[in-house]
């Protein structure tokens, strides 16, 4: 997943949606493209404001997701190719995960801009 880093955010609030997962190792060839189709789509997205996320060679990540409102995360929740992508993370792709809703009140970062 290709994303500035951290990602340039607006002033505060705005939420962030933390999916932390283990993956299971299976088709990561198209857990891949599947991963870059969702941010070519999310970044589309009305209220989408920027992504960080990480992996480790064990398989566990964190993918951190920013937006403007609550609306608009129920928006990306509920779309037809990112609901597909949902399943096969379910079926296929993840051993286990959590997923956190939250509302970012404070933010700094260095170099302060």
């Amino acid at each position: 997943m290709v994303s500035e880093f951290p990602a340039r955010l607006p002033s505060t609030p705005y939420y962030a949606v933390i999916f932390s997962s283990l993956r299971t190792g299976m088709e990561p060839a198209e857990y891949a493209q599947t991963a870059d189709r969702m941010l070519e789509l999310a970044s589309q997205s009305p209220g989408f404001l920027g992504v960080e996320s990480v992996r480790d060679a064990d398989g566990c990540g964190i993918t951190v997701s920013y937006w403007a409102t609550p609306e608009s995360i129920e928006a990306w929740r509920l779309h037809v190719e990112h609901l597909q992508a949902q399943a096969s993370g379910r079926n296929r792709w993840y051993e286990r995960f959590a997923l956190r809703v939250a509302e970012v009140f404070r933010a700094s970062s260095l170099p302060v801009s």
